[in-house]
C-alpha cells in the first residue's frame, strides 16, 4: 500500500511540476495582467479560477506562483543539505571538541523557534526590496537557516562510520582526513542526505507561505503560494469565493505528497 501510494504521490509531483513549468504557454494571461472591467470576478470560461481585486487571473497566477514555490524550494532545501552535508559529516567523524562545537551550534540554531527566527532575519532587511531580490533573499534565508536539524541526523549517521573498517585503513593508509570525508565518508551518507533533502523541500515550501501570509516572503507583483494564501484571511471573503481555496488545496496535496516520496525507512535514519 506504502509503495502505490508512493507512486501515486510521485506521479502527482511529475504531472504538477509539468504543468507549472508550462506555465508560459498554459497560462491565459501574464501573472500581472490586470483586467480592469472585471476585478473579484467569479470563475467563468474566461477565468477559470475568477479574477482578484486587481482583475489579475487566478488560474495565471497560481500556475506561476507554483512554479516559482517549486523551483525555489528544492534549491534551497539543497542549500541546507548541502551545510547539513560538511557540518554534519565534519561533526561526526572528526569528534573531539570540533565535533561537540559544531553540534552546540546546530543545537543553539535549533533550540531558537525556527519560524521566530526566520521572521526576525526577514524583518530586520528592507520592505522595499524589488520583488526579484525579494525572492532571491526568502529561499536564501530558508537554506542558510534550515541547516541545524538535519546536520545532527548527519553527524549520527557519520559517527558510526568513524570506526568502520574501511576508516581505520584509511588512517593506517595515511589518508587525510579532509579527503577521507569527501571521498569515503559523504558518498556513505547520501541516503541520508537525500531523505533529509526530501523532507527539508515540503517543510521550506510550508515556511515560504508562512513568511508570504505575513507579507515578509516574496513581493508583489510576483505570485507565490505565501502572497497567493493571503486571500483566505478573510473567512467571510472564502465563505463567499469558494475558489479562492484553490492555492491552499495544492499546497496541501503537494505537501503531503512531497511526504510520501521518502520511504519510511529514511525516516528513521
Amino acid at each position: 500500500m506504502r509503495v502505490a501510494l508512493r507512486r501515486i504521490a510521485i506521479g502527482v509531483l511529475i504531472t504538477v511540476y509539468g504543468v507549472c513549468l508550462a506555465a508560459d504557454v498554459l497560462a491565459p494571461a501574464g501573472y500581472a495582467t490586470q483586467f480592469r472591467d472585471s476585478p473579484g470576478a467569479p470563475p467563468s470560461r474566461a477565468f477559470p479560477l475568477g479574477t482578484d481585486e486587481l482583475g489579475r487571473d487566478l488560474l495565471s497566477r497560481l500556475l506561476y506562483g507554483t512554479r516559482l514555490s517549486l523551483v525555489l524550494a528544492p534549491a534551497a532545501a539543497l542549500l541546507a543539505t548541502l551545510l547539513a552535508a560538511g557540518a554534519g559529516s565534519l561533526a561526526g567523524y572528526a569528534g573531539g571538541w570540533l565535533g561537540a562545537g559544531v553540534l552546540r551550534v546546530a543545537d543553539l540554531f535549533m533550540s531558537l523557534p525556527w519560524l521566530f527566527l526566520l521572521l526576525t532575519v526577514r524583518a530586520t532587511l528592507p520592505l522595499n526590496t524589488r520583488p526579484e531580490d525579494s525572492v532571491l533573499i526568502t529561499f536564501l534565508l530558508l537554506g542558510l537557516l534550515g541547516w541545524a536539524a538535519p546536520a545532527c541526523v548527519v553527524a549520527a549517521a557519520a559517527g558510526t562510520l568513524r570506526g568502520s573498517e574501511f576508516a581505520l585503513h584509511a588512517r593506517a593508509s595515511g589518508v587525510s582526513n579532509a579527503r577521507f570525508i569527501l571521498v569515503q565518508v559523504l558518498p556513505n551518507l547520501k541516503p541520508v542526505l537525500l531523505a533529509q533533502f526530501w523532507i527539508a523541500v515540503p517543510v521550506f515550501i510550508l515556511s515560504e507561505a508562512n513568511l508570504g501570509l505575513l507579507g515578509l516572503g516574496v513581493g508583489e507583483p510576483l505570485p507565490s503560494w505565501g502572497n497567493l494564501l493571503r486571500g483566505l484571511e478573510s473567512l467571510h471573503a472564502l465563505q463567499t469565493n469558494p475558489w479562492l481555496a484553490a492555492p491552499a488545496a495544492l499546497l496541501l496535496i503537494v505537501v503531503a505528497c512531497f511526504h510520501l516520496v521518502v520511504p519510511l525507512e529514511d525516516y528513521s535514519k
